[in-house]
């Protein structure tokens, strides 16, 4: 019996049908080297074409006063850039490489050490992939400056060039109507979720959208304060007074504590951007972030029920406003008959208002789009807090906002979060700051997602994880210098933006700019503002949160989703019994290990042959009616190899070979022979990457075959000629050797087969 040919070496031989000259159409689109194009000159037609030649001739045909430039075509090239700044070829600095500043001129030079500082620092900001990218930039013609650059990562330089006088309008429309709806939402926040003076809720829509509109990727994502984190906030700021560090009326300590919490936040995000972890976005399933967002919802739901029933100063002398929602809801009933009426009533009326055109807005929206312009919680707002004034519902027991200031008497402090003397709160609030920093980070990364990257108005702005962590780092940093709550993107409010005519974010700055007037000149109106109408519009975005669970819920057990399911009950009832951050923690640490055992569980199959024909699949298939081959034990590994992923492999192995599947119980005896493993075949086309940890298991694996008298295969690997980093490793821990040279590397499983039926006979 003849050695059946090997398929890769023959390749190369007789009937290969390539031609032995590359096709001249194929010439010339191929892009030319990563070296420089040669300058020589050019001996006829035949010698002006290579492999690096482009697809019309710069130096030929050029009209007289033009240069190189063409004016024929869309893909004509490109004019170069007059060479400013350059260094000659003899390492000279060429004229215009100074800042015609002469003083700042001697200075550079005398840091750097030589005249041209220019090309000097532009070699040390370029990364690899942008100098890639600057060649394939010349190959087609295209400038290549760094602004272009620097407009990818600080892209309002590439929309402010981009602004029409046409676009105002509908961003200037977008920003009032946002302004109506969330600065009243914001004081909501500040007051009763985060319990720290109404005015640090504004500040959060000051500062931050105007610096996400700088540096932000997604142009009509708004970014502002969110219920859960403002509630996060309060938990840190009732830490600190049940740990005795503050007093429960000290409204300067709490907007100190809620400065240092947003400042950390933004701290741990902007690093997370710097350091590129922008991937987490995708760590943590939908299960999590609807059990947690859910129990959120229902936490806030029980908080603003004792306001609204007029219980707060009960509340407070039995020391139940720091417990559980449990405890929460045992005081609820405990002391439902104390409900003062006129408060509940007004928080009653106010919530059925606000519901009713929720509703309203959500049937009509389809046939009247403009209805989502009608201001109806800032009508409340404004009808309230009239009414309030008119008729005195504060000498009634009607809580009111009162005067709307900050506690140092200034607006606008600047106060560094991390100072020495903030040290015990930063303590404190590390833990709270990291759950921050994820939800916000999460919730923005889906409201960025639903909007997607750009418009159809501003061109070349690309939606971008990394990006998005550094913007919303920097807003969250200086708003907590400011003292500020927590803000970050919401695709509800960014929704609105985008519905009411919102194009670019100067949408968002001009939401900063009615702010900051807001705080400067319109506090005072804020005085007789019923505190139940607040509640009452917290308890709103409460159930939006909760609305979108009984349908996540049906799903899963229709499909019978009872780990997800299971993680969604874990984190709901965590967080209701105990507290928010436990909940949270749960959360994480679950979903965490849950993508560690998935991607630390090798995914072996082992292959049988469909009858009659020469493709193999899995065995372990349901429906799957395959036949095994006789001594040979054909396994395929579809995934790289990682130390993640190598550390049962071998116990996975063994079980293959004792029963054939790897879901037997390994209390059952042998049920597959010795004989049936005299060869083993790995199939490692989906290997297309392996460390040195995978490298190290799999050169044990070949040696204890090898020793236990078994040929190995591998199928479907890389060869020499490849010459690939996988078959340098095989080569360099000896598995090549060990397996019986190259000729044991071949194209597929069958002819893994014939060389297994080769061997057996020259052996016999």
């Amino acid at each position: 019996m003849s050695l059946p040919p090997n398929n890769r070496a023959s390749s190369y031989s007789a009937g290969d049908y390539r031609p032995s000259q590359p096709s001249t159409l194929r010439q010339s689109h191929r892009p030319n080297s990563r070296g420089p194009p040669s300058d020589g000159p050019s001996n006829g037609p035949a010698a002006s074409s290579d492999e690096a030649s482009p697809l019309l001739d710069r130096t030929s045909d050029v009209p007289s006063g033009q240069g190189e430039s063409y004016a024929h075509g869309t893909f004509s090239p490109r004019p170069e850039s007059p060479a400013h700044g350059r260094t000659s070829s003899d390492g000279q600095s060429t004229p215009g490489s100074g800042t015609h500043i002469p003083a700042l001129d001697d200075a550079l030079t005398n840091i750097i050490g030589h005249d041209d500082w220019k090309h000097w620092l532009k070699k040390r900001i370029r990364t690899k992939k942008m100098g890639q990218s600057s060649e394939l930039a010349a190959e087609a013609g295209i400038r290549d400056t760094p602004l272009m650059y620097m407009a990818y990562y600080v892209p309002c330089l590439n929309w402010l060039r981009q602004y029409k006088w046409s676009y105002l309008q509908g961003d200037l429309v977008s920003a009032i109507t946002m302004a109506s709806f969330y600065l009243p939402m914001a004081l909501s926040y500040a007051s009763n979720l985060a319990h720290v003076p109404p005015i640090h809720g504004l500040y959060a829509f000051v500062f931050n959208p105007f610096v996400y509109a700088l540096f932000g990727s997604c142009p009509q994502m708004v970014v502002g304060p969110e219920a859960a984190g403002s509630l996060l906030v309060g938990t840190a700021v009732k830490a600190s007074v049940d740990s005795g560090n503050g007093m429960e009326d000290n409204d300067a300590l709490h907007a100190r504590i809620c400065g240092v919490v947003t400042g950390m936040a933004g701290a741990m995000v902007l690093i997370a951007g710097l350091v590129r972890l922008g991937f987490l976005d995708s760590v943590l399933s939908r299960p999590f972030l609807r059990g947690f967002i859910s129990a959120i919802g229902f936490v806030i739901t029980v908080d603003q029920l004792i306001p609204e029933l007029g219980l707060s100063d009960v509340a407070d002398h039995v020391k139940v406003s720091h417990g559980s929602s449990a405890d929460k809801i045992g005081f609820i009933i405990e002391h439902i008959k104390e409900t003062h009426t006129p408060t509940f009533l007004v928080a009653a009326v106010s919530f059925v208002i606000i519901m009713f055109f929720r509703e309203l807005k959500k049937h009509l929206q389809p046939k009247l789009p403009s209805i989502v312009f009608v201001p109806d919680r800032f009508l409340v707002v404004v009808i309230s807090t009239i009414l309030c004034k008119q008729y005195r519902w504060d000498l009634q027991g009607i809580e009111i906002l009162g005067n709307v200031k900050p506690p140092s008497g200034s607006p606008f402090t600047f106060r560094w979060p991390f100072q020495s003397a903030h040290m015990s709160h930063i303590r404190d609030g590390m833990s709270t700051s990291f759950l921050i920093a994820l939800l916000g980070f999460f919730e923005s990364s889906v409201a960025a997602k639903s909007l997607g990257a750009g418009t159809s108005t501003i061109q070349g702005m690309q939606l971008s994880a990394n990006r998005e962590l550094i913007a919303l780092g920097v807003a969250n940093f200086v708003g907590g210098s400011f003292l500020s709550l927590p803000a970050f993107g919401g695709y509800g409010r960014s929704k609105v933006n985008q519905q009411t005519g919102g194009k670019t974010p100067m949408s968002s700055i001009l939401l900063s700019v009615i702010a900051l007037l807001c705080v400067l000149f319109f506090l005072p109106y804020f005085y007789y503002l019923p505190k139940p109408v607040l509640s009452a519009m917290i308890s709103v975005v409460a159930y939006s949160l909760m609305e979108e669970a009984p349908h996540d819920i049906g799903f899963f057990l229709r499909i019978r989703g009872w780990k997800e399911l299971g993680l969604m009950a874990l984190i709901f009832l965590s967080t209701v019994f105990y507290s928010l951050t436990m909940g949270m923690a749960i959360g994480v640490g679950v979903s965490l290990l849950m993508v560690i055992r998935h991607s630390t569980r090798p995914r072996i199959q082992i292959m049988g042959r469909i009858p009659g024909t020469n493709r193999f699949e899995n065995a372990e298939a349901e429906d799957a009616h395959l036949e095994f081959i006789e001594g040979c034990l054909i396994v395929k590994i579809p995934e790289p190899l990682t130390f993640a992923n190598t550390g049962e492999l071998k116990s996975r192995l063994r079980r293959l070979e004792m029963y054939g599947t790897s879901s037997a119980h390994p209390a059952l005896p042998r049920l597959r022979s010795t004989d049936m493993n005299r060869n083993v075949i790995f199939d490692i086309h989906g290997v297309t990457s392996i460390d040195g940890s995978g490298m190290q298991v799999l050169t044990e694996i070949v040696t204890d075959y090898r020793e236990r008298g078994a040929r190995v295969f591998f199928s479907r690997g890389p060869t020499k000629r490849h010459g690939n980093a996988i078959w340098r490793m095989m080569q360099g821990s000896g598995i090549v050797d060990m397996c019986g040279g190259e000729g044991h590397f071949v194209d597929d499983v069958d002819e893994a087969l014939r060389r297994t039926e080769y061997e057996d006979s020259v052996h016999e």
